[in-house]
């Protein structure tokens, strides 16, 4: 796991030893579809509920969150956060989002204005993703889009080093323990400073939120208008805005990058999403998050960038109740952490035909592929600790890479070929730079 290749071992040893395998002492991985089921769906009674293992979800320093609270905690938050991210919210959010893939398209145009020119497309995506969740957090521009690479963004990406090399360590009896306090002295000295920085940064962003008495719509404006003591604290608001700013940034950018990289390695694939796109717009900015969920090859290039390329890498583990539990037809007893492992289920023949290759057709031509269990597919969890950003990930994702391969014409570098292949993934991927050459489709 240290090596960042964790998720091959898991591929590999499903292969071998089948759809369950005991990966620790007391730790085992699942690729069935009934284990997702089984382990995350909503449970008759609370004794039946499997709770997330906490030597993996640590609990943050100033307040629980949505991703790490128990039973009780993420109830609260995540009714005082839902009308943030309903169907109505969303279209009232939209302005914002499209003013932000406005700009993102209008510097990609500059980018190549004089002719077919070479950008990060992983920095790209990163910028317009990272400028939408946070201004949907904190009520305010972050200018990413703008001026390049904030000082939160960098910070951010040391935060990811921390937690990763944090959770390596869990899993060594004798160092689990002493697993903060090893990170922070010996491995991880600049992560650690950026979570310090993350925090001070956030309490600032939180800080004005809360004396901005306009509305707007965000994720924080029903939980403001709360009478006293109904809202959440400001402990509480600092460590959900932060944890949101995280994971709504970093699983929009990774479907992005995974699937323009796939579709740039399928030129068919790539040439039939695009007269899709080009015979129902005769502009991109036609495109709104209504008309493009309608696009039946868009939305099945999305789910099989997700299945290939999924934002989450590994499981994330529940803990068996007490008295024990049928997971995937087996009695598994009480204490023994599990889970459905992302990489090794989407990857699997047991799973899905020709797993290894971008077929998009899949989840449209379903008689062709009839063999293939399509409901394994859950990147953003099952049950009621799915993740709730999942309709405004989608709905991004339509925008941004629909709109930019409406207006741009790209091809992989060279040196970007074989950028998937020997990729670092520890919970989620460290993507590095893809030098894609783009070139204006559309003036």
């Amino acid at each position: 796991m240290w090596t960042g290749f964790h998720h091959r071992a898991m591929q590999e040893l499903h292969e071998k030893y089948g759809p369950v395998v005991r990966i620790a002492p007391n730790n085992l991985s699942f690729i069935n579809p009934q284990a997702w089921k089984d382990i995350y769906s909503h449970k008759k009674t609370r004794a039946q509920e499997m709770v997330k293992d906490p030597e993996f979800y640590v609990r943050n320093p100033d307040a629980p969150h949505i991703v790490n609270g128990n039973h009780e905690e993420h109830a609260r938050y995540r009714r005082l956060y839902s009308p943030g991210f309903s169907a109505r919210s969303l279209r009232e959010q939209e302005p914002l989002i499209q003013n932000y893939v406005n700009l993102f398209i209008k510097r990609l145009g500059r980018a190549c204005e004089h002719g077919e020119a070479p950008v990060d497309m992983v920095q790209w995506f990163n910028f317009v993703t990272f400028d939408i969740i946070g201004d949907l957090a904190f009520g305010e521009p972050f200018g990413c889009l703008e001026n390049g690479a904030t000082e939160w963004l960098l910070k951010l990406n040391q935060i990811e080093e921390a937690q990763m090399q944090y959770r390596v360590l869990q899993h060594i009896p004798l160092l689990s323990r002493h697993a903060r306090q090893i990170v922070d002295t010996l491995v991880a000295s600049d992560a650690v400073r950026g979570q310090d920085g993350h925090r001070k940064l956030t309490h600032e962003k939180v800080s004005r939120r809360v004396n901005n008495n306009a509305s707007r719509p965000d994720f924080m404006e029903h939980i403001l208008r709360q009478p006293p003591g109904k809202g959440f604290t400001f402990g509480e608001m600092l460590s959900n805005s932060a944890t949101l700013l995280q994971a709504g940034s970093e699983t929009t950018a990774t479907l992005l990058s995974g699937t323009l990289f796939l579709l740039l390695l399928y030129p068919d694939k790539m040439e039939k999403l695009v007269k899709e796109l080009t015979t129902s717009f005769s502009s991109d900015d036609e495109m709104t998050i209504d008309n493009t969920d309608r696009l039946p090859y868009l939305a099945a290039v999305l789910e099989e960038g997700l299945r290939l390329y999924s934002p989450a890498v590994a499981q994330f583990p529940r803990q068996v109740p007490k008295g024990g539990a049928t997971i995937d037809g087996g009695y598994v007893p009480g204490g023994t952490s599990v889970g459905v492992n992302h990489y090794a289920a989407y990857h699997s023949v047991l799973n899905f035909s020709r797993p290894n290759e971008f077929i998009p057709e899949r989840f449209i031509d379903v008689a062709e592929f009839p063999d293939d269990r399509r409901e394994v597919l859950q990147p953003f969890s099952v049950g009621p600790r799915n993740c709730i950003g999942r309709s405004l990930a989608y709905a991004e994702g339509r925008l941004i890479l629909g709109r930019a391969l409406w207006k741009f014409d790209m091809r992989l570098s060279e040196k970007a070929q074989d950028w998937m292949d020997d990729q670092k993934g520890y919970v989620t991927w460290l993507r590095p730079p893809m030098e894609v050459y783009i070139k204006l489709r559309h003036g």
